[in-house]
Protein backbone atom coordinates (compact mmCIF):
# COMPACT_ATOMS: atom_id res chain seq x y z
CA UNK A 1 0.00 0.00 0.00
CA UNK A 2 1.49 3.32 -1.08
CA UNK A 3 1.20 6.68 0.64
CA UNK A 4 -1.47 9.04 -0.62
CA UNK A 5 -0.43 11.93 -2.90
CA UNK A 6 -1.25 14.34 -0.08
CA UNK A 7 1.05 12.56 2.35
CA UNK A 8 3.82 12.39 -0.26
CA UNK A 9 3.45 16.09 -0.94
CA UNK A 10 3.63 16.90 2.77
CA UNK A 11 6.71 14.72 3.15
CA UNK A 12 8.32 16.36 0.12
CA UNK A 13 7.61 19.83 1.48
CA UNK A 14 9.06 18.87 4.84
CA UNK A 15 12.18 17.42 3.21
CA UNK A 16 12.66 20.55 1.10
CA UNK A 17 12.23 22.87 4.06
CA UNK A 18 14.61 20.77 6.15
CA UNK A 19 17.29 20.80 3.45
CA UNK A 20 16.92 24.56 2.97
CA UNK A 21 17.21 25.20 6.71
CA UNK A 22 20.27 22.97 7.03
CA UNK A 23 22.07 24.60 4.13
CA UNK A 24 21.23 28.06 5.48
CA UNK A 25 22.61 26.98 8.86
CA UNK A 26 25.82 25.79 7.24
CA UNK A 27 26.19 29.14 5.49
CA UNK A 28 25.49 30.99 8.72
CA UNK A 29 28.08 29.05 10.69
CA UNK A 30 30.62 29.51 7.90
CA UNK A 31 30.05 33.27 7.94
CA UNK A 32 29.62 34.13 11.63
CA UNK A 33 30.40 30.98 13.62
CA UNK A 34 28.36 28.85 15.99
CA UNK A 35 28.17 31.37 18.81
CA UNK A 36 26.81 34.20 16.67
CA UNK A 37 24.35 32.07 14.73
CA UNK A 38 20.86 33.63 14.98
CA UNK A 39 18.08 31.16 14.27
CA UNK A 40 15.58 33.76 13.06
CA UNK A 41 18.16 34.88 10.47
CA UNK A 42 18.77 31.28 9.42
CA UNK A 43 15.05 30.72 8.95
CA UNK A 44 14.64 33.96 6.99
CA UNK A 45 17.53 33.14 4.67
CA UNK A 46 16.03 29.72 3.99
CA UNK A 47 12.68 31.35 3.26
CA UNK A 48 10.84 30.13 6.35
CA UNK A 49 9.68 31.46 9.69
CA UNK A 50 11.42 30.78 12.99
CA UNK A 51 8.36 28.76 13.95
CA UNK A 52 8.87 26.50 10.94
CA UNK A 53 12.46 25.96 12.06
CA UNK A 54 11.44 24.99 15.57
CA UNK A 55 8.79 22.69 14.13
CA UNK A 56 11.64 20.52 12.83
CA UNK A 57 14.46 21.18 15.32
CA UNK A 58 14.10 21.35 19.08
CA UNK A 59 16.88 23.88 19.64
CA UNK A 60 20.06 25.37 18.23
CA UNK A 61 22.24 22.37 19.07
CA UNK A 62 19.80 19.96 17.42
CA UNK A 63 19.86 22.14 14.31
CA UNK A 64 23.67 22.31 14.22
CA UNK A 65 24.03 18.55 14.78
CA UNK A 66 21.63 17.93 11.91
CA UNK A 67 23.60 20.41 9.81
CA UNK A 68 26.83 18.51 10.42
CA UNK A 69 25.13 15.33 9.23
CA UNK A 70 23.77 17.18 6.20
CA UNK A 71 27.27 18.39 5.37
CA UNK A 72 28.61 14.85 5.70
CA UNK A 73 25.89 13.36 3.49
CA UNK A 74 26.08 15.99 0.76
CA UNK A 75 29.89 16.05 0.84
CA UNK A 76 30.15 12.32 0.36
CA UNK A 77 27.54 12.45 -2.40
CA UNK A 78 29.32 15.24 -4.29
CA UNK A 79 32.97 14.82 -3.28
CA UNK A 80 33.52 11.57 -1.41
CA UNK A 81 32.44 9.36 -4.30
CA UNK A 82 36.07 9.71 -5.34
CA UNK A 83 36.95 7.06 -2.73
CA UNK A 84 34.99 4.45 -4.68
CA UNK A 85 36.26 5.34 -8.15
CA UNK A 86 39.02 3.61 -10.06
CA UNK A 87 41.64 6.34 -9.80
CA UNK A 88 45.31 6.21 -8.93
CA UNK A 89 45.75 7.26 -5.28
CA UNK A 90 47.47 10.57 -6.04
CA UNK A 91 44.89 11.38 -8.70
CA UNK A 92 42.09 10.55 -6.28
CA UNK A 93 43.45 12.99 -3.68
CA UNK A 94 43.81 15.73 -6.29
CA UNK A 95 40.29 15.04 -7.55
CA UNK A 96 39.02 15.22 -3.97
CA UNK A 97 40.59 18.69 -3.73
CA UNK A 98 38.92 19.76 -6.98
CA UNK A 99 35.48 18.56 -5.96
CA UNK A 100 35.81 20.02 -2.47
CA UNK A 101 36.54 23.46 -3.90
CA UNK A 102 33.44 23.22 -6.09
CA UNK A 103 31.31 21.89 -3.23
CA UNK A 104 32.27 24.85 -1.03
CA UNK A 105 31.19 27.42 -3.62
CA UNK A 106 27.77 27.42 -1.93
CA UNK A 107 29.40 29.61 0.76
CA UNK A 108 29.92 26.87 3.33
CA UNK A 109 33.70 26.51 3.15
CA UNK A 110 34.27 27.61 6.75
CA UNK A 111 31.59 25.64 8.58
CA UNK A 112 33.87 22.91 9.96
CA UNK A 113 36.67 25.30 10.86
CA UNK A 114 34.30 27.62 12.71
CA UNK A 115 32.94 24.79 14.85
CA UNK A 116 36.41 23.38 15.44
CA UNK A 117 37.73 26.73 16.65
CA UNK A 118 34.76 27.53 18.91
CA UNK A 119 34.03 24.10 20.38
CA UNK A 120 37.29 22.22 19.95
CA UNK A 121 38.33 22.55 23.58
CA UNK A 122 34.87 21.99 25.09
CA UNK A 123 33.09 18.81 26.07
CA UNK A 124 30.19 19.16 23.67
CA UNK A 125 28.15 16.76 21.47
CA UNK A 126 28.69 18.98 18.42
CA UNK A 127 32.44 18.78 18.92
CA UNK A 128 32.20 15.01 19.29
CA UNK A 129 30.21 14.72 16.06
CA UNK A 130 32.74 16.88 14.23
CA UNK A 131 35.68 14.86 15.52
CA UNK A 132 34.02 11.62 14.41
CA UNK A 133 33.59 12.99 10.90
CA UNK A 134 37.19 14.20 10.82
CA UNK A 135 38.54 10.83 11.95
CA UNK A 136 36.52 9.08 9.28
CA UNK A 137 37.77 11.38 6.53
CA UNK A 138 41.41 11.25 7.62
CA UNK A 139 41.20 7.46 7.64
CA UNK A 140 39.87 7.43 4.07
CA UNK A 141 42.65 9.72 2.81
CA UNK A 142 45.25 7.81 4.84
CA UNK A 143 44.20 4.65 2.99
CA UNK A 144 44.85 6.41 -0.32
CA UNK A 145 48.30 7.55 0.85
CA UNK A 146 49.20 4.02 1.91
CA UNK A 147 47.94 2.59 -1.38
CA UNK A 148 50.06 5.11 -3.27
CA UNK A 149 53.12 4.24 -1.24
CA UNK A 150 52.58 0.56 -1.91
CA UNK A 151 52.40 1.04 -5.67
CA UNK A 152 55.22 3.61 -5.69
CA UNK A 153 53.16 6.59 -6.92
CA UNK A 154 53.36 8.42 -3.58
CA UNK A 155 56.85 8.65 -2.07
CA UNK A 156 57.75 7.75 1.52
CA UNK A 157 57.48 10.56 4.02
CA UNK A 158 55.62 11.52 7.18
CA UNK A 159 53.24 9.01 8.76
CA UNK A 160 50.28 8.50 6.43
CA UNK A 161 47.73 9.70 8.98
CA UNK A 162 49.67 12.93 9.59
CA UNK A 163 50.06 13.54 5.87
CA UNK A 164 46.36 12.88 5.28
CA UNK A 165 45.30 15.26 8.06
CA UNK A 166 47.68 17.99 6.87
CA UNK A 167 46.56 17.65 3.26
CA UNK A 168 42.90 17.93 4.19
CA UNK A 169 43.60 20.93 6.43
CA UNK A 170 45.61 22.68 3.71
CA UNK A 171 42.89 22.13 1.11
CA UNK A 172 40.28 23.44 3.54
CA UNK A 173 42.33 26.53 4.36
CA UNK A 174 42.95 27.31 0.70
CA UNK A 175 39.28 27.02 -0.21
CA UNK A 176 38.28 29.26 2.71
CA UNK A 177 40.90 31.84 1.70
CA UNK A 178 39.74 31.77 -1.92
CA UNK A 179 36.02 31.87 -1.16
CA UNK A 180 34.29 33.56 -4.07
CA UNK A 181 37.27 33.00 -6.38
CA UNK A 182 35.90 30.33 -8.70
CA UNK A 183 38.57 31.35 -11.22
CA UNK A 184 41.38 29.95 -9.10
CA UNK A 185 40.03 27.86 -6.20
CA UNK A 186 40.16 24.50 -7.99
CA UNK A 187 43.65 25.02 -9.42
CA UNK A 188 45.14 26.09 -6.09
CA UNK A 189 43.44 23.29 -4.14
CA UNK A 190 44.78 20.69 -6.56
CA UNK A 191 48.27 22.18 -6.54
CA UNK A 192 48.32 22.02 -2.75
CA UNK A 193 47.12 18.42 -2.69
CA UNK A 194 49.60 17.23 -5.29
CA UNK A 195 52.46 19.19 -3.73
CA UNK A 196 51.96 17.73 -0.27
CA UNK A 197 51.63 14.12 -1.33
CA UNK A 198 54.53 14.37 -3.79
CA UNK A 199 56.93 15.56 -1.10
CA UNK A 200 59.97 17.80 -1.52
CA UNK A 201 61.80 17.92 -4.83
CA UNK A 202 65.26 16.43 -5.19
CA UNK A 203 66.87 19.87 -5.08
CA UNK A 204 64.97 20.77 -1.92
CA UNK A 205 66.08 17.53 -0.26
CA UNK A 206 69.73 18.29 -1.09
CA UNK A 207 69.63 21.70 0.20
Amino acid sequence: MTASPTRRTQADRRARSRAALLEATARGISRVGYGHLVLSEVAAEAGYTRGALYHQFADKDALVLATLEWVRETWYAEVGTVFDEDLAPADAIAELARRHAIYCRRDIAGVMTAIRVELGARDHPIRDALHAQQRELVARVRALVLAGRRDGTIPPGPPAAALAAATLAAIEAAVITLSGRADVDVDVAQRIARGLIAGPTASARRG
